[in-house]
């Protein structure tokens, strides 16, 4: 992919990504947040996140299934963007919801497994956003970052318990994301095993050879 068509997905991303919160921006302007605003703007935002975050989670898969490199180069700016979300969700619960009720937001994160849950996501995504430049990468030495960046995944599967969790009669939605991570962890997990297939059957190969010689 030449260095235009980078730009031009890169802002195409930015503009997909932050449409819902333009919308919502909107919808505030115009008195148009439905009849329970708060629960409305923290739903859209948390969504985002979970979507943004398994689309962050899709690029090695894809790479993995279909040969393509250059999705690859969306991860960082993906990842961004899903902690960007995970942030104003839960500062819309801080500040609107509970309007810096320290008291109370300590107990529902004790009592309420889904708010635990969907706290530890969120932390687990700090690091990973704080470690996302590439002098943080040469910090840390290539295989010590992509170790720390494998909490992706378990960010993935809490955020989708979260939001299972959360509601608060059956809906499809959530299982649907959670079908898609499933799904995505699986070719990664598939990925892996061929990988050790391969290189145990290198191992032997050489063990042949070098009995062959002998």
């Amino acid at each position: 992919m030449t260095t235009r068509g980078r730009v031009a997905l890169k802002v195409g991303v930015w503009a997909v990504a932050l449409a819902p919160l333009a919308a919502l921006l909107y919808g505030f302007a115009t008195d148009d947040l439905t009849v329970n605003p708060i629960e409305y703007v923290t739903r859209q935002l948390g969504e985002t996140a979970l979507r943004l975050l398994l689309a962050t989670l899709a690029l090695t898969p894809l790479r993995i299934v279909s040969g393509w490199s250059w999705p690859i180069t969306l991860r960082r700016l993906l990842g961004l963007l899903a902690f960007f979300y995970a942030v104003l969700h839960f500062a819309v619960w801080i500040v609107l919801d509970h309007f810096f009720d320290w008291h109370t937001m300590g107990d529902d994160i004790a009592k309420r497994p889904w708010i635990t849950v969907g706290l530890t996501a969120l932390v687990l995504l700090v690091p990973l956003a704080a470690t996302s430049t590439t002098g943080m990468i040469k910090r840390l030495g290539g295989r010590a970052w992509r170790r720390l960046h494998r909490l992706v995944y378990v960010a993935g599967i809490l955020g989708c318990l979260h939001y299972i969790w959360l509601a608060k009669k059956v809906l499809i939605q959530p299982w649907v994301y959670a079908t898609i991570l499933m799904l995505l962890l699986a070719v990664r997990l598939w990925n892996s095993g061929r990988g050790l297939a391969r290189r145990a059957e290198q191992k032997k190969a050489q063990k042949i050879v070098i009995g062959s010689r002998g």
